[in-house]
């Protein structure tokens, strides 16, 4: 029996599953996948880059009947690159880390559910005042970036929930298995934003040897730190951190961010470090639940495998 909520009624989706639209890495293979298996597929755009926003939005369009989405990073766009993607008419646009207010009546009125992403109470209360049909809770277990003082999943998502009611809240951050998607549907959200256990799948834009490190990574290797979107020369703004499993860099940095800001020197070395192949083009962002992470399957499949085991921890929680 199908697990129905008040997200999968919204977009008439059989799972409450989600793809985290993760920058560059959910690409349109793998969205279209996560819609075809029955959840909601997030294509990761991050900046609204035009070309790659020309090759990948029509290989979901063209590759699921299914609803699906689109994901920006909130501080890093502009209005032109929501316009390009509502062209392909999506099912949802979803607003991640900034202020959302310039492009939520825009969504609106193109008729797009409008999903914005929250690290804090301060960001849920401005999404509800914002109209937001779907918030999505995001702890600080997640994968890739969140909020440098946010709070865990397990507390804040039920806050979020009577807070944002009668919106929906999908919960975020260290969620890799349908007993995750359990606890959270416990907690009163209405589905599961999944990011880090998706990379483990063939449809994911990331290198063979990410994936790789994802599968044999452990919980207690991650770490959320500034260092390395300051080495990168990356503009993320400083609220922001990102969780990765370890890097060199990172140990040689740690806890020295404002000297590695200030220091043009080291920044080239990193560049060049990444030229010469010593030193990979990208960290790994991984969520704190890597452990639970051990096979690529395809991304369809782990969305019918996430939600019967949800299904089954539910039942079993239930004759407890």
């Amino acid at each position: 029996m199908a697990l129905s909520t008040a997200f999968t009624k919204l977009f008439g989706v059989q799972h409450p599953i989600a793809l985290a639209p993760m920058g560059g890495s959910a690409g349109g293979a793998l969205a279209a996948a996560v819609s075809r298996g029955g959840g909601l597929g997030l294509l990761g755009s991050g900046n609204g880059d035009r070309d790659w926003l020309a090759r990948e939005l029509p290989i979901v369009a063209e590759g699921t009947e299914k609803p699906w989405g689109i994901g920006f990073l909130t501080w890093a766009i502009d209005v032109g690159a929501v316009e390009r993607a509502l062209e392909h008419n999506p099912r949802a646009v979803m607003l991640s880390f900034g202020d959302p207010s310039p492009f939520a009546e825009r969504i609106r009125q193109a008729g797009v559910a409008l999903i914005i992403q929250v690290t804090d109470l301060e960001e849920a209360r401005r999404a509800v005042d914002l109209g937001a049909d779907v918030i999505v809770a995001q702890g600080t277990e997640s994968g890739g970036h969140g909020a440098r003082h946010g709070r865990s999943t397990l507390p804040f998502v039920p806050v979020v929930v009577d807070l944002a009611a009668p919106v929906p809240v999908l919960a975020a951050g260290g969620i890799a298995d349908g007993r995750g998607v359990a606890a959270v549907l416990a907690l009163g959200a209405a589905g599961a934003l999944i990011g880090t256990r998706f990379q483990a799948t063939p449809e994911a834009l990331v290198a063979p040897s990410t994936a790789k490190a994802i599968v044999e990574g452990h919980g207690q290797d991650t770490e959320r730190s500034s260092v390395l979107d300051i080495a990168r020369g990356s503009r993320w703004p400083s609220k922001y951190t990102a969780r990765t499993l370890g890097h060199p860099v990172l140990d040689q940095w740690r806890g020295r961010e404002a000297e590695l800001s200030a220091d043009p020197q080291a920044k080239q070395a990193y560049q060049d470090g990444v030229a010469r192949g010593e030193i990979p083009p990208l960290p790994v962002w991984a969520s704190e639940a890597i452990d639970l992470i051990n096979d690529l399957p395809s991304a369809a499949d782990l969305v019918a495998t996430l939600a019967a085991q949800a299904e089954d921890a539910l039942a079993r929680a239930g004759r407890r």
